[in-house]
């Protein structure tokens, strides 16, 4: 036995990502080479003596190859490559007449094959014709300075100073459905009727303190900008007057009326921060408005606004009673970078 070969015996014996059938194989081997006899390696192995005998002689006329499993015959494969390239090809380049997108079954009927193996085929190259996402890049000719901005209030806020993400949720519906709802049993769940009844909108401003979580709402029957102010004054008034008050928010109309650049005149500790258009995605008050939309508004019921007024403001203050601020983790530059590489990569499919 050679140096290399005792070398490589050795790994595969103690290696723990080896198979348990070679690390064995190995064993007997480097056993053998020991000067031990069959017999005694099946003892100390705990095995066949015929096994022993069989693996010994297999190393000693075939070497490293004879300790390896030999390729074993199995059914031979009934797609071709140029099949497998054809349905690639088909589900990215073209589209069936009579849908927007391939299924497994046309796409089993358009290239001949079972819808398992173009199942199979799709899993492989991760294809989900079935799947669409949404995006959307901001043209925002300020973006990578707003981006800069507003990411570096995340990371690294001011002294003296409180930073309030500030957006409007506009629209919000007291819903109520025709029906009770069906409370959830064993191997049930809960049943609520498709349709309901409408009773009127309400619109919630909210303002996330990015450090302690805390969230100051109010809500109105109208968004316009002398609800913005309304909603200014009411900041003023909460924040303590030593502090100064840095405000992230979106580049709504409503938000850069004259009467709202007038009352900014006239109150200096109020500093703007305007995220780049489509780009709510900076907003961590959004994060908010998804916690409030799917743990109390999406299942709830309200039979008027009234009713749907004060459920909000009570989520709102069990919300600050243990509030839970967002962190945000990525810097500027690693954002920039992956919307660079982004648009690299789609800037061949016409975009």
């Amino acid at each position: 036995m050679t140096d290399d070969e005792r070398a490589r015996l050795e790994s595969w014996a103690r290696r723990r990502s080896s198979a348990q059938a070679l690390a064995l194989r190995s064993r007997i081997v480097l056993l053998a080479a020991e000067g031990l006899k069959n017999t005694e390696i099946a003892r100390r192995l705990g095995i066949d003596h015929a096994t022993a005998r069989k693996w010994r002689t297999r190393f000693a006329e075939r070497r490293l190859e004879g300790v390896l499993d030999e390729p074993r015959p199995g059914r031979p494969r009934t797609i071709t490559d140029e099949q497998v390239e054809e349905v690639i090809v088909r589900t990215l380049e073209t589209t069936p007449k009579d849908a927007t997108h391939w299924s497994t079954r046309s796409m089993a009927r358009e290239v001949g094959l079972t819808q398992s193996a173009v199942l199979r085929i799709w899993r492989a190259f991760g294809l989900q014709p079935h799947r669409v996402e949404t995006w959307k890049l901001s043209r925002d000719p300020q973006f990578i300075d707003k981006v800069r901005d507003v990411v570096g209030l995340y990371l690294d806020p001011p002294e003296r100073a409180v930073v309030l993400c500030v957006d409007e949720k506009s629209q919000i519906q007291a819903l109520d459905r025709t029906a009770p709802i069906l409370p959830m049993l064993p191997g049930t769940p809960e049943r609520a009727t498709h349709d309901y009844k409408r009773s009127g909108t309400s619109s919630l401003y909210a303002a996330l303190n990015i450090t302690s979580g805390e969230v100051i709402g109010r809500l109105h029957s109208r968004h316009r900008a002398i609800e913005f102010k309304k909603f200014l004054v009411t900041l003023d008034r909460e924040v303590p007057a030593e502090l100064e008050i840095h405000l992230v928010l979106d580049n709504s109309s409503t938000h850069k009326t004259p009467a709202i650049q007038r009352w900014l005149l006239r109150h200096p500790r109020f500093s703007l921060h305007y995220t780049p258009t489509y780009s709510s995605w900076l907003n961590l008050v959004e994060r908010w408005f998804a916690e409030l939309t799917s743990k109390w508004l999406q299942r709830g019921t309200h039979r008027s606004v009234k009713e749907l007024v004060a459920s909000i403001r009570t989520w709102i203050t069990n919300w600050n009673d243990d509030p839970r601020p967002f962190v945000w983790h990525k810097s500027a530059d690693e954002i920039l970078a992956n919307l660079a590489a982004y648009c690299e990569r789609i800037s061949d499919s016409g975009h």
